[in-house]
């Protein structure tokens, strides 16, 4: 079992440091090893902090020069992940649970829009409009409250409002989605860990395997062809959505 973790636990963080879809791999094997959905979830979120170190120390090159981007992204989602994390103590995972599949599907379908739509030209000194950032950063906050009470596949949709958001290539985005993630993760994990149960045990494995996954993963994103990586990504997601809507309404 231990090794069955630490081998989802590579796929998972490298899943999960290239576009946020660890939970194609973590959260279904502990599903499959009988860990309870909410307990699969925080256990899931505790690993992850392994794969936003790993992240992180591999991302430096891309954060450079944009660290007030990353800091308004990531302050926004904070602020999101302690009302969910919240909402996750003291309300049942179920309803959550059934929606979760069709939030999937439309983080896929907007990674395919984000990757097939005509991008506009823009330079560096044009600024947002007002009311487009209002949106932007109630999109992250109600993100944020998906991390903090049911984080699975967060990332993905944190990457796909931000591929649609910033003016940012996919390395640079990845990379504040990656930090952002983290953030999240670690705000939420002090609120479970006071909360709900964590199974402790499993997170060593798997978070060790989150660890080397999470630094391969921007490595692995300078040296490869972004479009067909988007598109796997997208397929993925509907994927995963087709598995959870089956476990959720089986």
């Amino acid at each position: 079992m231990v090794l069955i973790l630490f081998v989802a636990g590579i796929a998972a963080g490298l899943l999960a440091s290239i576009a946020g879809l660890a939970s194609l791999v973590s959260y279904p094997t502990l599903l499959a090893l009988g860990v309870p959905a909410v307990s699969a979830n925080t256990t899931n979120t505790a690993a992850l902090i392994f794969t936003g170190i790993g992240s992180l120390m591999s991302s430096t090159k891309e954060l450079k020069g944009n660290g007030k981007v990353t800091l308004q992204v990531a302050s926004t989602a904070l602020i999101g992940s302690v009302f969910g994390a919240l909402i996750l103590a003291f309300a049942p995972a179920k309803t959550f649970e059934r929606v979760v599949p069709f939030l999937i599907f439309g983080a896929g379908a907007l990674m395919l829009w984000t990757q097939f739509k005509k991008k506009k030209v823009i330079t560096a000194t044009v600024p947002h409009h007002p009311v487009q950032n209002v949106f932007r950063y109630i999109a992250i906050f109600l993100v944020g409250i998906y991390i903090g009470y049911f984080g699975a596949s967060a990332g993905m949709i944190l990457l796909a409002i931000l591929l649609a958001m910033l003016q940012k290539n996919f390395a640079v985005t990845n990379a504040i989605k990656n930090f952002t993630s983290f953030s999240a993760n670690v705000l939420s994990l002090v609120i479970y860990a006071f909360t709900t149960k964590i199974y402790w045990w499993m997170v060593i494995p798997l978070g060790l395997g989150m660890f080397i996954g999470g630094y391969s993963g921007p490595v692995v994103i300078r040296h490869v062809p972004v479009q067909p990586v988007r598109t796997v990504i997208a397929f993925a997601a509907f994927g995963l959505a087709g598995y959870l809507f089956w476990q959720s309404y089986r």
